[in-house]
C-alpha cells in the first residue's frame, strides 16, 4: 500500500465577514452611548430642576428629579463596564449590580409617591404653575436626542447579547415618552392657560415610575451579559 501523504501548509483562520465588527468595539460603542446618555442626562436634571423650581411646576421639577435617576442608572451600567473592561471578578460585579438596581428601584417608587402627592396638591389647592420656555425647550430637545440613544443602544446591546444594556436602553425610551408627556403639559399651560395640564401630566408619569421601580426592586433585567 502506498505512504500516501497530503501536504499542508500552515493553518490559515478564514477571513472575518465583511462588515464583521468585533466585540471589543461594540463594547466600546456601548460605553460611549452610555456616557453620552450620561452627560446628557446630567444637564437635564439640572435645568429641568432649576426650572420646575423657578415655575413652580410639579411636572417639570418630577421629570428632573427622573433625570437624576436616570444618569445613576447609566452610571451603573458605564462601572459595570468599566470593571469588566478591567478584569474585574464577575461575581462581585454581579452581587453590585443587583445592589444598585434594587437601590435605583426604591428611588423610583419614592419619586412616584414624591409626584403624585404633590400634584394632587396642585390640583386640590388649583395653583397654577408659572409657563416655563426653558422647560419646553428641554422637553423638546429629549424628545429628539433620547429615541436616538435608545435605538442605538438598543442595536449595540443586541450585537452584545447585553440585557443589562437593553434595559438601560428601554429605560431611556421611556424618558422620551415622559419628554412628550412633559411637553404636552407645559404647552397646555403656557399658550392655553390649562393651569390642571401640568399636574395631569405630572400624574401620567406616575405608572411608568411604579413599573420600572418594582422591576428594579425584584432585579428584573438585571442580570450580566450573556
Amino acid at each position: 500500500m502506498k505512504d500516501e501523504r497530503i501536504a499542508t501548509g500552515p493553518k490559515v483562520d478564514p477571513l472575518p465577514l465583511r462588515g464583521a465588527v468585533p466585540a471589543r468595539d461594540w463594547r466600546r460603542t456601548a460605553i460611549w452611548l452610555v456616557s453620552a446618555t450620561l452627560a446628557y442626562n446630567v444637564v437635564e436634571a439640572v435645568i429641568a430642576l432649576w426650572s420646575g423650581e423657578r415655575a413652580d411646576s410639579i411636572a417639570l421639577f418630577g421629570f428632573g428629579l427622573d433625570s437624576v435617576i436616570e444618569f445613576s442608572a447609566s452610571g451603573v451600567v458605564l462601572w459595570r463596564y468599566r470593571v469588566e473592561s478591567a478584569g474585574g471578578s464577575v461575581e462581585a460585579v454581579e452581587v453590585a449590580e443587583k445592589r444598585a438596581h434594587r437601590f435605583i428601584g426604591g428611588t423610583f417608587l419614592a419619586l412616584a409617591a414624591y409626584v403624585a402627592a404633590n400634584a394632587g396638591w396642585t390640583l386640590w389647592k388649583a395653583e397654577a404653575p408659572q409657563p416655563s420656555l426653558p422647560g419646553i425647550l428641554l422637553a423638546t430637545a429629549s424628545l429628539l436626542v433620547m429615541p436616538v440613544l435608545s435605538v442605538a443602544k438598543l442595536r449595540v446591546a443586541s450585537r452584545l447579547g447585553s440585557r443589562l444594556l437593553r434595559a438601560e436602553a428601554k429605560e431611556t425610551l421611556a424618558c422620551s415618552w415622559l419628554s412628550l408627556t412633559l411637553l404636552l403639559g407645559l404647552a397646555a399651560n403656557a399658550w392655553q392657560g390649562w393651569w390642571w395640564a401640568d399636574p395631569v401630566s405630572a400624574i401620567a408619569m406616575v405608572p411608568w415610575l411604579v413599573k420600572e421601580g418594582l422591576e428594579g426592586l425584584r432585579g428584573e433585567e438585571c442580570a450580566c451579559d450573556e
